[in-house]
C-alpha cells in the first residue's frame, strides 16, 4: 500500500501528541506525520519535506486552529536553535506531556496497563537552571561566533545569549568570542578540518564557575585568554584547556591541561560536597537533581543495616547519599575517573561505607553475584540505552527486595522494567521530573519490589 502523501504535498493535519524530540505527530488517512513546531489539538497546515513508506515530516507552514496552551517563545532564536524545543508551549502543558510520554512508552512498550504515573516534578525556574553550557563556534561572514546547532543538523545558529544556561556559560562563551577575535584564533571547520577554536564547556559550581576550552592544538595566547575570561566571569576559579585533533562529533579530547586555578570545583549536593572536573558527569540542573536524588533514595526506605548497589553511579553522587543510610553502597561505573572521584569524594565527606569498583556493570554484577554477593536493594541510573540484559539478571538474582530505576529515555526504561518484571518484581510508583525543561526529555524515577 503506498502512502497517503509524497514529497512537497501540502495537508491540513490535525495534532494529536508530542514525540519525545518536541515534534507535534497526526494521522492523515492513517499514516503518521511529524511536525516540527506543532502542538496537541492544533489543527496544522504542513508542507510534507519527508515521505517513506511508515511515516512523513512535514514544515509547519501555518496554524489553523492555534492550541491554547501556545506561548510565544521567549528566546528569539526558537525554533531555529535546537538548544529547546517546546518554548511555544506552555510550562504546566509541558509537565503533563512529559508525564504521558512516559505513560505512553510504559503501555505501548512495556505492555503495562493500570500503571499510575504521578505529575511530574515540576521545575521552580524553567529560565537559566542549567548549570552546563556546551557550545561550538564557527565563522559568519569572517566574523567568530558561537552557538547551537539547527535541530537535526550541525549548521551553526549564532547566538549571544542562551535563556536555559547561567549567566556566567553565556559570559564565559562572549569572553572566548572576544579573545579569538581580537587575536585573529582562525575556529575549527568540520568540512576542511582546519582551524583551531572549537568548543567551550563551563560548570557553574557552587565553589564558582569551571571553563574549559577546546581547540585542535596548542592553545594560542593562553595569558590574554585568562585574562579576557577573568574580567567577563568574576567568579571562575578552573580554566582548563583540552586538545581534540580528531574528526568526530565527541566534544573533548584526552588531554586535559589546567590553565589558571584549580583543576577541580568544590560542589555542594544534597548535603554533600564534591570534586568536580571538566570531564566528570553531572546532572546539569542542581536543583532538580537534589529533587531527582531525594525521590530515589527515599523510595528504597532505608533503616541503617542494608547493603546496597548503586549501578552505574558515576561520581558517586547517589552512593554517597545512600552511604548515610545504609549499612554500606557498593558502586559500579565503568569510567575509571570518574570511580577516582567517587572515591576521592568519600573521602572528602568521611563516608567509610562506600566502596567503589571500575568496570562494565555487566561484568563485574553477575560476577559478584556468582560468587555469592546478595543486595538488599539496588540503585539502577544506567544511560539512554538502558541497562544490559546480564545486569538485570544479576539483579534478579541478588536477592534485592526493592529496586529504584532512574531513567533519562522511557523507551528503555519501559523494555527494561517490563523484563524485571518478568523476574518477580512489581512497579510500585513512578514519578517524572522534569530535569530540561524547554525540551522533550524527561527523567522519571521507579520504585520497584520483589512479589
Amino acid at each position: 500500500m503506498s502512502a497517503p502523501v509524497k514529497k512537497n504535498d501540502d495537508i491540513s493535519l490535525e495534532i494529536t501528541g508530542l514525540t519525545a524530540e518536541g515534534s507535534g505527530v497526526g494521522r492523515y488517512e492513517g499514516y503518521a506525520v511529524f511536525v516540527p513546531g506543532a502542538i496537541p489539538g492544533e489543527t496544522v497546515n504542513a508542507h510534507i519535506i519527508k515521505a517513506g513508506s511508515s511515516y512523513a515530516v512535514g514544515k509547519l507552514c501555518g496554524v489553523a486552529a492555534p492550541s491554547p496552551e501556545r506561548v510565544v517563545p521567549p528566546c528569539p532564536a526558537f525554533p531555529r536553535c535546537g538548544g529547546c524545543s517546546l518554548q511555544h508551549l506552555d510550562y504546566s502543558a509541558q509537565l503533563k506531556i512529559k508525564r504521558e510520554t512516559v505513560l505512553g512508552a510504559l503501555e505501548r512498550i512495556g505492555g503495562f496497563s493500570g500503571i499510575e504515573v504521578l505529575p511530574t516534578v515540576p521545575c521552580a525556574e524553567p529560565l537559566r537552571c542549567r548549570n552546563k553550557g556546551s557550545f561550538p563556534f564557527g565563522s559568519v561572514d569572517g566574523k567568530v561566533v558561537w552557538g547551537l546547532y539547527s535541530p537535526r543538523s550541525h549548521r551553526l545558529i549564532p547566538l549571544s545569549d542562551c535563556l536555559i544556561e547561567s549567566h556566567a556559560a553565556v559570559d564565559a562563551a562572549n569572553a572566548v568570542c572576544e579573545w579569538a577575535t581580537r587575536y585573529s584564533v582562525p575556529v575549527y571547520d568540520e568540512r576542511t578540518g582546519k582551524g583551531v577554536l572549537r568548543h567551550v564547556v563551563t560548570r557553574e559550581c557552587t565553589g564558582g564557575t569551571a571553563v574549559c576550552v577546546v581547540t585542535t592544538e596548542k592553545l594560542p595566547k593562553d595569558r590574554e585568554l585568562v585574562a579576557i575570561i577573568k574580567n567577563a566571569v568574576p567568579n571562575v576559579v578552573s580554566l582548563v584547556h583540552n586538545v581534540n585533533p580528531d574528526s568526530t562529533n565527541v566534544i573533548c579530547g584526552k588531554d586535559f591541561r589546567v590553565i589558571d586555578g584549580d583543576k577541580r570545583v568544590m560542589h555542594e549536593l544534597c548535603s554533600l560536597r564534591f570534586l568536580v572536573s571538566a570531564e566528570s558527569f553531572l546532572q546539569v540542573n542542581t536543583k532538580q537533581t537534589e529533587k531527582l536524588y531525594s525521590l530515589a533514595v527515599g523510595a528504597l526506605e532505608l533503616n541503617g543495616s542494608e547493603r546496597i548497589a548503586d549501578i552505574f553511579c558515576g561520581i558517586g553522587t547517589i552512593s554517597l547519599m545512600l552511604a548515610k543510610k545504609a549499612a554500606s553502597v557498593l558502586g559500579i561505573e565503568f569510567v575509571e575517573r570518574a570511580v577516582e572521584d567517587a572515591r576521592r569524594n568519600a573521602e572528602l565527606n568521611g563516608i567509610g561505607n562506600a566502596e567503589f569498583l571500575a568496570g562494565a556493570a555487566e561484568e563485574i554484577l553477575p560476577r559478584l553475584v556468582a560468587q555469592g554477593e546478595r543486595f538488599d536493594g539496588i540503585l539502577l541510573d544506567p544511560p539512554r540505552k538502558g541497562a544490559d540484559k546480564a545486569v538485570l539478571d544479576a539483579i534478579a538474582q541478588s536477592g534485592a527486595g526493592r529496586i529504584v530505576y532512574v531513567s533519562c529515555d522511557p523507551a528503555t526504561l519501559a523494555r527494561d522494567l517490563k523484563t524485571l518484571c518478568g523476574y518477580g518484581y512489581s512497579i510500585r510508583s513512578v514519578r517524572p521530573v522534569d530535569m530540561f525543561p524547554m525540551t522533550g526529555h524527561v527523567e522519571t524515577v521507579v520504585l520497584m519490589t520483589r512479589n
